[in-house]
C-alpha cells in the first residue's frame, strides 16, 4: 500500500499531529451562559408588557438579575448583557405598575373625601 491511508499515531483527536508534526491545539472551551441571566431578560421584558402582574413579575426578575450578576462574576460565566437588560426592564416596569397602582389609589381616595355619594354613578 502506499499513502492512500496512514493510520492515527494516537486514539486521542486532540494529540494527533499534521504534516509537520506539530500538535492541534483543542477548541476554546467557551464558558457557558447563565441561565439566570436568561430568565432574568425574558421576565424583565415580560415585567414591561404583560398588565396587571407586571409587578410581580418585575420584582422577581430583579431578584433574578441580582443572583445572576453576583454568580457571573464568581464563576466568569457569560450572560452579564442580558442579565443588565433584565435588571433594567425589570426595574422600568416596576415602576410603570407602580406609578399606575399609585395614581388609581389618589383618584379613589379624592373621589372617595369629594363627599358626593353620585360620583361613580357617571362611570
Amino acid at each position: 500500500m502506499s499513502d492512500l491511508y496512514k493510520e492515527p499515531r494516537s486514539s486521542d483527536p486532540f494529540q494527533e499531529t499534521n504534516d509537520y508534526n506539530a500538535p492541534f491545539n483543542p477548541p476554546p472551551v467557551v464558558p457557558p451562559t447563565n441561565s439566570k441571566a436568561v430568565a432574568s431578560m425574558v421576565l424583565g421584558i415580560l415585567s414591561v408588557v404583560i398588565p396587571y402582574i407586571g409587578l410581580i413579575i418585575g420584582i422577581v426578575g430583579i431578584i433574578l438579575s441580582s443572583l445572576s450578576l453576583k454568580e457571573i462574576n464568581r464563576h466568569g460565566e457569560q450572560g452579564r448583557g442580558m442579565a443588565i437588560a433584565g435588571l433594567v426592564c425589570s426595574i422600568i416596569g416596576t415602576l410603570i405598575y407602580t406609578l399606575i397602582i399609585i395614581f388609581i389609589v389618589i383618584v379613589f381616595i379624592v373621589a372617595a373625601s369629594s363627599g358626593d355619594p353620585d360620583i361613580f354613578s357617571d362611570i
